[in-house]
Formats: C-alpha cells, structure tokens, sequence
C-alpha cells in the first residue's frame, strides 16, 4: 500500500510550502492548491486520502466546502484551519464534520499529529446539530489568544455531546458564559438554560430550589413547585460555585446523577431526569474532599470533562478585543461611543486584573458613563485603576461585628439575586423561619445537654412547643452531650 495523499488547500502560498514539507518529511504524498474550486475537483475524482482546508479562499469559504465533501465523502476526513480564531468558527468547523478544527498559527508537530489520528480513525464522524443565523457579534465568548483557542476546540467537541462538563475558574472569568455557550450551540439549545448559584442559596432551601416540593412539604408550603431539574427538562442546567453544595444535598444530586431520577421534597414518585449537567467553581474540590466537604464520588460523576478557565491576567492579549466588545455594548445601551489610545489600552494591559474580566467590563461601562472625552488617554485609566477597591474573594468569611439581622439580610438578598429578577417559590416567610429555627433549637439544646425543659425556659417556649418543633425539624436530641 502507497504512502497516504494528502489534499492542502490554502491561499497563501508559503504556508502551502510549509505544510508540503513538513508531511513530506513524515512519508506522505502531498497535492497542493490555493482555491476550493481545485479542491473539490479533486474530491470529486476520488482523489486523496486526507483533505486540509483552510477557511478564507478566493473562490469559496472552506467551512462552506466541508458539508458538501462530506456528502460526496463521508469517510474523508477533513482537517479545517483558520486565522478567525473564534468559538464560532470552531463550532461550525466541527458541526459541519470536519475532524478536527486547527486554529492559526499551529505547530507542526500538533498537524502531523492530528493527520496521524485522521488517518488511523475509522468511519465518518458523528456531527454536531446545524448552526443557524449566528454572527460574530453574538459569540458569548470573546478572545484570540491560545489559551482560549484550546477552549474552543474543546467546547466544539463536546457541542454533540451529553457529557457532563466542570468548568473551573477565578471569579469573574465567565464560568455562565462557557455553560451558556455549550447550551446555545449544543444539541439541548432548544431546551431551557436553567442556572443556579448554590453560594446564594440559603442550605436549607437548596434541595426545595433544585427538587421542587409537594405542597405540604413542610410549613408554608400551600402550593406544588416545580425545582431546578423540572424547569430545565430537556435543556441545561447549571450548577454555578458547586463547591458550596451542602453535603446532605450532594447525596440527593449523586443519586440523580447515578439513577437518572428524583423525588421532590415531600414527593413519593419518581421522575426522570431529563437535563445536561454543568458545573463551575472557583474552589479546589479536591481540597475540599481531603476536609471532609466535597462527596468524591461526586466529584468523579461531575468532573467527567474539566475545563479551566484562565484569569485575565493569562490573556491579557485579549484585553483590547473585550473592551471594544464592552464599548460597543455600552453604546447600543444609549451610552456615548469611546475608544482608548494605545498607552490607554497597553495600561490595561499591564493590570493584574483581580477581578478578571467583570473587574474589566465594570471599569469600561464606568468610562463610556463618566467621562466626556471621546477617546480615553492613559491618564485617566491610571486614575481609575489607582481608585479601584480590592475585589473580595467569593466564600470571604462575614465581618465578627455583623448582627443577626445583617446576616439574614446578606443571605435574603443574594437568595433574590440569584433568581434575576424572578420570584422564588412561595412560602419564603416560613422557609426562612424553619432555617433560623433549627441551629437556634439546636444550639440551645447543646447549650443545655439535651435538657428539653431548661431550652424550652431559654428560648422562651412551651414544653410542648419545644418538643413540636424539635420533631417538625427532624433535631436529634442527646442527654447529657454538650454541642
């Protein structure tokens, strides 16, 4: 059998050259062209064994080409490379059946690699669902630099795909954007995205919010609502900071994950578990395995594709392409149109960026509203950015000095947060009572050593209420033990 041929379409004529003797020096026969017309000739006549197509051609776009190749051919494999390095380009490379997507520049070890695995796979490719009427100027994700090419080819991949995907990543790199992404170009994008942020849920509220409940599952429960799970049927949902999870939660979301079914809270039947899984985090779970917070096998069913997102300190050479994205956001919200001057832009450059990319868009949104200049110099970045408080970090421990009632309110409004701009389920009054009610029994009880007459005079209570509430909410009570 003859060395393998290879069909390279690109217009650039020295990086045909290039591409030439790099597969040459591998053993491999290499046909060279700079239009698609040429290329699909050849496909045509049944020639080549291997197709490398480039995007931009004088004559056709490579994308266009690789359906059409795929019609004719479907075992031929095609390799798409491009210098519009963007999620879009590599999802419709991907959807469209090219085996794999390379973004330019690439090295050439990594191309011979790849045409070795091209070569030695069998049979067409399984292709994603087809793309419609998207534009650059609504990809969710925004950036050039290698870091974030690697997480494009990885997110086309799984576009097709049900695999359950962690996404990890600093506060403020755009966790949601990555999830909403696999959402909107997967194959559930007809389905609902449903997010849910598990640091913004009170931890008694959290099995009710992602289960839903029967009404009369506990106190004020008047009405049936639907959890997380059932609102997502058939889409997506999004387990946002899942380092937060409570443990006795992470059992129940281990059973569905393992079963394929639930049970809402006060509920006797099954239902079946219809949704695509992701996860994000800023925390180090396995960290959190070794204290004794994290459920590892858990941590096993969700970690089955991890993604990094890398700060915005890692790709600082994608900071101009974000403001210009922010700045034009701002000015199709009525804001004045700006742009920033070099020494402007290479300054945020040279920022460290503790917030990342949100740091980034709240300093831009701050600049097209405050200022009247309508390009922003350096010197105004350099004020700005010696005014900027330090971000606290997610999961920061609350001041000693604050109150009862600041808690609760701290707790209470991220709960609304976490609903943007919808309702929670009704029966907040009593839920939020029930999740003050137990550590306070509970505590009192330890303070007492389990004597239920001495807590039901601290806390205030009849014998027989005390005894009510310490059934109601399921508290264990032990003679004699301190908490």
């Amino acid at each position: 059998m003859g060395a393998a041929t290879i069909l390279v379409a690109d217009d650039d004529r020295a990086i045909r050259t290039v591409l030439t003797q790099a597969l040459a020096r591998h053993g491999y026969d290499v046909r060279t062209t700079g239009n698609a017309a040429t290329l699909w000739s050849w496909v045509q006549g049944g020639d080549g064994d291997l197709v490398i197509t480039d995007v931009v051609m004088p004559d056709e776009n490579g994308l266009d080409l690789v359906p059409r190749i795929k019609k004719l051919r479907p075992d031929l494999k095609i390799v798409v490379m491009s210098a519009q390095n963007t999620l879009l380009t590599a999802v419709k490379a991907t959807e469209r059946g090219a085996f794999e997507y390379l973004p330019k520049p690439f090295d050439l070890n990594e191309l011979v690699h790849v045409v070795e695995r091209a070569l030695a796979a069998p049979g067409a490719p399984v292709q994603a669902p087809a793309i419609e009427g998207e534009g650059d100027e609504q990809l969710p994700l925004i950036g050039r630099s290698p870091a974030m090419q690697e997480i494009y080819r990885v997110l086309a991949r799984l576009m097709g795909t049900d695999l359950t995907v962690m996404i990890y990543g600093e506060s403020g790199t755009g966790k949601e954007l990555v999830a909403r992404a696999l959402h909107s170009y997967g194959k559930r994008r007809a389905g609902p995205f449903v997010a849910l942020n598990m640091a913004a849920i009170p931890r008694e509220l959290i099995e009710s919010e992602l289960f839903g409940h029967e009404k009369g599952a506990f106190t004020g429960a008047t009405t049936r609502n639907a959890g997380r799970f059932e609102q997502a049927e058939g889409g997506t949902l999004f387990l946002d900071e899942i380092g937060d999870m409570p443990l006795e939660a992470q059992t129940r979301l281990l059973r569905v994950l393992q079963q394929g079914e639930y049970t809402t809270v006060g509920g006797r039947a099954s239902i079946k578990a219809n949704v695509r899984i992701v996860a994000a985090t800023h925390r180090d779970l396995r960290g959190l395995i070794q204290q004794g917070l994290f459920r590892e096998d858990l941590f096993y069913r969700l970690n089955v594709v991890p993604i990094r997102l890398p700060p915005l300190r890692e790709r600082s050479e994608d900071i101009p392409a974000l403001v210009r994205h922010f700045l034009n956001q701002a000015a199709a919200e009525g804001l004045p149109q700006k742009s920033l001057d070099q020494a402007a832009m290479e300054r945020l450059k040279q920022h460290r960026w503790p917030g990342n990319v949100r740091e980034l868009e709240n300093l831009v949104r701050r600049l097209a509203a405050l200022y009247s200049q309508d390009v922003i110099g350096v010197e105004l970045i350099n004020a700005e950015l010696a005014d900027v408080v330090p971000v606290a970090q997610t999961g920061e421990e609350p001041s000693r000095a604050e109150g009862l009632a600041a808690a609760v309110e701290r707790h209470i409004r991220g709960y609304f947060d976490a609903h943007k701009g919808g309702l929670p389920p009704p029966g907040l009054y009593d839920r939020v009572l029930h999740e003050i009610e137990r550590p306070l029994i509970g505590l009192s009880l330890g303070a007492t050593r389990g004597n239920q007459i001495k807590a039901a005079h601290l806390l205030g209570l009849n014998r027989n209420t005390l005894r009510k509430k310490i059934r109601e909410l399921d508290i264990q009570v032990v003679r004699g033990a301190k908490a």
